[in-house]
């Protein structure tokens, strides 16, 4: 019996491999499968209102008192942060342990410790770049996602103080000729769809193609199957990317001035003053120049000096 099975199977298999049976073609001409959500070509954001005149970097200025709101917080007992969970070093799930981590991460962490004396008592919630500026408003109390402050944005959320210098850049494969961003006119560059990012390289005089995706991962997936030439954004979310595959660099100097803030809603300015006088005491006793080095130093060189605390009247 075993024998007359093992007969017909190898029967079949000459068959299948017989010169007289057509085998059908590989379609090399496939294109390979698509992110869910990108825009080809990228439209420019529709959330963020026209830039009115202000000074992005200036905040609410501390005043020592904990407020009404970081008491809510405090019997709730626990802090509701709105974070990325796909931006590698700044928020991101670590593999090895199944936890959220990265500089975003840390500074929430410091903040929880500020209110409870326990930087555990954090509930994390992940949102999109689409949805950072509207889940302050009854979702979560802060958004700590790598967001640039700037003044469109402040109509809708009010933003602490700058934690972090940052600005535009270009991330290619390694053998790319490009240089910068003026290298890629009629070149498909990629961003995160409504952020300030995918509107500069809307906007930049080169005209390249702009290419928009849900998340940063997704750009990083486009450029390594060749189907943009470039991803632009902000170097310390490059660095991220970078990191993550080695077989890219980060080129050009940058075009952009972004300062970043952590978000809230414009209904809670105690607490932003109150989180505000807790990154003065991170820069002051030297945990802000740490949380950079153990994240971004690798990538990005040795720590600056953090940024200064600016205040407006």
């Amino acid at each position: 019996m075993f024998r007359v099975l093992w007969v017909a199977a190898v029967a079949l298999l000459l068959g299948a491999c017989s010169p007289g049976r057509p085998v059908s073609p590989v379609d090399s001409s496939a294109q390979p499968p698509v992110p869910l959500g990108v825009r080809d070509p990228a439209v420019a954001p529709s959330a963020v209102p026209p830039e009115p005149a202000c000074d992005p970097r200036a905040s609410l200025r501390p005043d020592g008192t904990d407020g009404s709101t970081v008491e809510k917080i405090r019997a709730r007992g626990r802090l509701i942060a709105g974070v990325d969970q796909n931006n590698y070093l700044f928020g991101f799930r670590d593999p090895f342990t199944g936890k959220l981590a990265g500089f975003d991460i840390d500074l929430v962490r410091e903040i929880a410790k500020a209110i409870f004396g326990d930087a555990e008592k954090v509930q994390y919630r992940v949102v999109t770049q689409a949805e950072r500026l509207t889940a302050v408003n009854g979702q979560v109390d802060l958004v700590a996602n790598s967001m640039t402050i700037t003044c469109a944005r402040r109509e809708l959320v009010e933003f602490s103080t700058n934690y972090l210098d940052s600005g535009q850049r270009v991330l290619v494969p390694e053998g790319s000729t490009v240089k910068g961003i003026d290298d890629l006119g009629g070149k498909r560059v990629c961003s995160a769809a409504n952020t300030t990012s995918i509107q500069a390289v809307i906007d930049a005089p080169s005209k390249p193609v702009a290419i928009s995706a849900v998340d940063w991962t997704d750009c990083l997936v486009l450029l390594q199957q060749g189907q943009v030439d470039a991803i632009s954004t902000t170097d310390n979310v490059l660095a991220g990317l970078a990191a993550q595959d080695p077989t890219t660099r980060i080129v050009g100097p940058r075009f952009t001035d972004e300062p970043h803030g952590l978000a809230f809603s414009r209904t809670a300015p105690d607490f932003v003053r109150f989180v505000n006088g807790v990154l003065d005491d991170l820069r002051a006793n030297g945990t802000w120049t740490a949380l950079y080095t153990r994240w971004l130093a690798p990538t990005l060189g040795p720590a600056p000096p953090p940024p200064p605390s600016r205040y407006r009247p």
